[in-house]
């Protein structure tokens, strides 16, 4: 725009964003995306960029330095802290219903002075404004949102960009209306938080303001976003899920449509990664830890993957068939975590396209050096030795072959948790095998608990089970855990013809397995089709809070060993060790199904609550929903 009267003049806008922007030194206001990457790197020195602040009391501060590559932007922040979202990070300023802890409560004082100063910060900066549209929706469908940003942070502003798709500020539609603002200022971590990622939603009755006080866009744009978009949800009866969707293709033409939801960890971005092989191109099912034995499968012809969704799922009215799931994309790129790839070869499709992508990419916690190519394999230590577990690159969807851009209807949901090693000598919750199926009354339990389980290598540290909180998606929503309870179910109720299952990473009992229990399972279900599960093929889980498992997993005339789907025939765990695993999750559950016993609870949610504290059967939760063999 030639000046900032311009797009005052074109778009309504409250008179505090007026004011900053207009007492601002300078403002830029975003209409490409290679505009926004000449940003990121403007004033560089020898291919490199630091994004630093004058910050009172601490002198000059940088929080991540940006190098540019061939084949785009790396990016790093000088703490392991900063290289993974803050589970804790996100506080409501706002008087509305809540359970997530205020403002007031976690720091001592109202947040209205300190959104002042933030103002009042933003306009002694030279900023960028970009406008964008909320959760993958047309820019005249009325749900646009900006973000207002020092000029310096380009790469964060690229990020966001990326992820919800620009919207050039020179043909913003006259249907575009402002209903988030996202405000960027990152020195208030260290003169107000104690160096500590804070994201403030302030939830005013026309404008969900989000306050970004850090540089890592794990919780400061994309879930900043994902938060407005749950508030949204609360009001319009429809849940941004939080899962990954793929439609799988078999080699016989038969589509499945699965999404996989869980916890950061869970497997999401793996739920649409192909397959992993061996250099004979195998399968590696499994690694006993304690034996050493390794065990493989061969699949000479995999299901063709078309990706949907990453991370963020809309769910949509009922387009055709109303007993379905129907969901489209909420966002424009994908925020792929890329630990588990270590060395060439590992996954040649992600390597392909990172490599040699058709536009610059963004890359997280990853190796840069000028000029060079900055490879997903090799990953910033966090110390010498220990590569960060949390390494990313952004993926426009455009770049990603095969992908969906229409509604979807989902046929299967699936549950992923991480797991750790489960043996007599050390039991742990480590006993879910490769596929369980789940009663729908179960599967809204799992959806309640969300453990983020073992070894999460997407957020700061924690000890233990512990829960992400409903959903899943919990950690980034503004409102009540109760009201998104009774939007789950109700979801569940008004779906019948969806299935669920659940399947977990890393461990199956004393087995390494890494993500091999999704990838198989996503091979077997799709060949399966839609065909029900019979009474003989299934038998309940030792463990009633895993559903049913499989007496025999075939895939392509090949059988999974059994002690895979039923841990506790491993002689490594036993019937012993699988049933302290199994109080261990029976003691998590009760746990954090406690605090859902809310008076505004469905009552048909109490009834499937009491049914898990009472030690129901997994013929009980059948009872409760729907049964999985009509």
């Amino acid at each position: 725009m030639k000046n900032k009267n311009a797009i005052l003049d074109k778009i309504k806008l409250s008179d505090e964003i007026k004011e900053i922007i207009l007492k601002s030194p300078s403002c830029i206001f975003l209409n490409t995306r290679d505009e926004i990457l000449s940003l990121a790197m403007s004033n560089q020195l020898h291919g490199e960029f630091e994004v630093a602040y004058d910050v009172p009391g601490h002198g000059r501060i940088v929080e991540a330095t940006v190098t540019k590559c061939t084949n785009g932007l790396a990016v790093n922040y000088p703490t392991p802290y900063m290289r993974r979202r803050d589970p804790e990070c996100m506080t409501v300023a706002d008087p509305k219903q809540t359970d997530k802890i205020r403002y007031t409560d976690q720091f001592g004082v109202p947040f209205d002075s300190v959104r002042l100063e933030t103002f009042d910060w933003l306009k002694q900066q030279n900023l960028a404004v970009m406008f964008f549209v909320l959760g993958g929706y047309g820019p005249e469908t009325g749900r646009g949102a900006m973000l207002i940003a020092p000029d310096n942070a380009g790469f964060f502003i690229g990020g966001l960009a990326d992820l919800q798709g620009m919207v050039p500020a020179e043909s913003i539609p006259e249907q575009f209306h402002i209903r988030s603002a996202i405000y960027l200022a990152p020195p208030f971590r260290h003169t107000h938080f104690n160096g500590k990622q804070v994201v403030v939603h302030n939830r005013l009755n026309e404008m969900h303001e989000v306050f970004s006080y850090n540089l890592y866009p794990g919780p400061s744009a994309k879930k900043g976003v994902y938060g407005v978009l749950l508030s949204i949800g609360e009001d319009e009866g429809l849940p941004t899920l939080h899962g990954s969707t793929v439609q799988l293709v078999t080699p016989y033409d038969n589509i499945t449509t699965i999404m996989h939801e869980g916890a950061s960890g869970g497997g999401k971005s793996e739920m649409l990664e192909h397959v992993h092989r061996e250099e004979d191109g195998r399968l590696l099912v499994g690694k006993n830890s304690v034996t050493g034995e390794k065990r493989y499968l061969a699949l000479n012809q995999a299901c063709t993957l078309r990706p949907v969704t990453d991370d963020m799922v809309l769910c949509m009215p009922a387009i055709k068939d109303k007993e379905y799931l129907w969901a489209k994309d909420a966002e424009q790129a994908w925020f792929v975590r890329v630990n588990h790839i270590r060395n060439y070869g590992t996954d040649p499709y992600l390597e392909k396209a990172t490599i040699h992508p058709k536009e610059p990419l963004i890359f997280l916690n990853l190796r840069g050096v000028p000029d060079s190519t900055c490879l997903i394999w090799e990953h910033t230590e966090d110390k010498p030795g220990i590569p960060c577990p949390n390494p990313r690159v952004i993926i426009p969807r455009q770049l990603v072959a095969g992908v969906v851009n229409t509604e979807v209807e989902v046929m299967i949901r699936s549950f992923g948790i991480r797991t750790p090693l489960c043996t007599k000598e050390k039991p742990s919750y480590g006993i879910a095998g490769y596929l369980h199926i789940l009663p729908a009354s179960l599967a809204w339990l799992w959806r309640l608990v969300a453990p983020r389980g073992h070894d999460n290598p997407s957020i700061t540290e924690t000890q233990g089970m512990t829960s992400e909180g409903v959903g899943s998606y919990w950690p980034f929503a503004a409102g009540r855990m109760v009201d998104h309870a009774n939007l789950l179910l109700r979801q569940i109720q008004n779906t019948p013809k969806v299935r669920y299952t659940l399947s977990p990473n890393q461990h199956v009992g004393a087995w390494w397995v890494s993500f091999m229990p999704q990838w198989v399972s996503r091979e077997y279900l799709a060949r399966r089709g839609y065909a029900k599960f019979l009474p003989e093929q299934v038998v309940p889980a030792r463990c009633p809070l895993l559903g049913y498992t499989l007496n025999s997993m075939q895939i392509e005339g090949t059988m999974i060993p059994k002690w895979f789907l039923q841990v506790q025939t491993q002689p490594e765990v036993g019937e012993e060790g699988y049933d302290h695993g199994s109080q261990i999750m029976q003691d998590f559950f009760e746990r954090e199904l406690h605090k859902f016993l809310h008076p505004d609870l469905d009552p048909l949610g109490k009834q499937i609550i009491t049914c898990c504290l009472d030690k129901g059967t997994v013929r009980d939760y059948d009872t409760l929903l729907y049964d999985i063999f009509v």
